[in-house]
């Protein structure tokens, strides 16, 4: 499949402060999504699993990449700038629709 693949759902932000002074805000995709995603993208990941999405919430869209969880679902690191447009931290629940850019 060549592009075009969607993803919208709705999730909690949440806190990765796992390195002293540097904290980074995430969204985890959907089980379901993220197992689907991982077949898909099998003969084209890059480096350690990361894909290139185009990435919405509300009116911001930017483009950035997702990243495995370790075992678990996708991740989606949502910028502070994204954040402070669309009025979010950590905690909220964001509506979030991605487009895969590698596939």
């Amino acid at each position: 499949m060549l592009g075009g693949v969607i993803v919208d759902f709705e999730a909690p932000l949440w806190e990765w402060d796992a390195r002293r002074g540097d904290t980074w805000i995430f969204v985890s995709l959907p089980e379901d999504a993220s197992e689907e995603i991982r077949e898909l993208s099998a003969p084209t990941r890059r480096g350690f699993g990361s894909l290139r999405v185009r990435a919405s919430i509300g009116g911001t869209t930017w483009r950035t990449s997702i990243f495995p969880g370790s075992g678990g679902p996708y991740v989606l690191p949502v910028k502070r700038a994204v954040r402070t447009a669309e009025r979010l931290d950590a905690g909220d629940v964001a509506a979030v629709s991605l487009e895969l850019l590698d596939l």
